[in-house]
């Protein structure tokens, strides 16, 4: 891998960390006002990101990085006062999600392409069932409407960004 291709996925690799520490914390919120229906779904959803964001913390250690840290605390997209509003924030920490995960399929090799891919497909999936809508194009769709994507243009702008 070039020296190049070695720092674009680094990059990439700490843009999706950034987005699962906003993802942990945005869950914790939505752990807290999500109707008891729906409360064994959320928290899987936490726990698998919680085991994400650390395969990526090691995966950044690996390719020679430093973590980028969490957040102490992400500004929500919107008041999350009750269990509708606390689906509406789960879907859209994992639209969020899916593109940075589409950022990463873009710049990763051999197995961590493919780890990328199975994460953007769980975020996809994710985001369907908790808003019950999906999109042709998981991680791209959210990009068009957003302008930047989830995570900007720098793992900092992501960890801003998100939730």
């Amino acid at each position: 891998m070039s020296g190049e291709a070695k720092a674009a996925e680094v990059t990439a690799l700490q843009a999706a960390l950034a987005a699962e520490h906003a993802a942990v914390y945005g869950y914790g919120v939505v752990g807290g006002r999500i109707g008891a229906a729906r409360r064994a779904e959320a928290r899987a959803a936490y726990d698998a990101h919680r085991a994400r964001r650390d395969t990526l913390t090691r995966e950044v250690r690996d390719l020679g990085g430093q973590p980028v840290a969490a957040d102490a605390a992400y500004a929500l997209p919107f008041p999350v006062p009750d269990p509708a509003a606390a689906v509406r924030l789960a879907a859209q920490l994992e639209e969020r999600l899916a593109a940075v995960y589409a950022d990463l399929v873009r710049a990763a090799t051999g197995a961590r392409r493919g780890t990328a891919a199975a994460a953007l497909r769980e975020a996809a999936v994710r985001s369907m069932r908790w808003s019950g809508r999906s999109v042709a194009f998981p991680g791209l769709a959210e990009r068009a409407d957003e302008g930047t994507g989830a995570a900007g243009a720098t793992p900092s702008a992501s960890a801003s960004a998100a939730p």
